[in-house]
């Protein structure tokens, strides 16, 4: 399992390894029933605090990604077929939010960005 932490991201490092670890359930590189590292191993591999990890994770067993096992280990729960798919569809709608207020930024109208979306439907 990969993660990259950033250190000069205003987001928090367990949100950072949080949203990738779902990540990599949602695009199957982890799979049902995977284990994860433990909590202290992947701290010792991150070098970050264990208590960060474990937020990391109890976040991701109450959103329904994993399962922990006490004195076994945190495992890739069981697919919920609507979850990831819930979870796809704010990955994308987080996309077009970006897309609209770069183009915007750009000093795009409304309009124009309707356009280029219809445009790139077609394709």
């Amino acid at each position: 399992m990969k993660i990259i932490i950033n250190n000069s991201s205003e987001q928090p490092i367990y949100e950072q390894i949080t949203m990738q670890i779902k990540s990599q359930i949602v695009s199957s590189d982890l799979k049902e029933h995977d284990i994860l590292p433990s909590v202290r191993a992947l701290a010792k591999e991150l070098k970050i605090s264990a208590l960060t990890v474990k937020k990391a994770y109890d976040n991701l067993e109450t959103q329904g990604f994993i399962i922990t096992v006490h004195g076994k280990g945190s495992f890739v729960a069981s697919t919920n077929q609507e979850l990831l798919g819930e979870e796809q569809r704010k990955e994308v709608e987080a996309d077009l939010e970006m897309a609209i207020r770069k183009g915007r930024s750009c000093g795009m109208s409304e309009e124009e960005l309707k356009e280029l979306f219809e445009l790139i439907l077609e394709e």
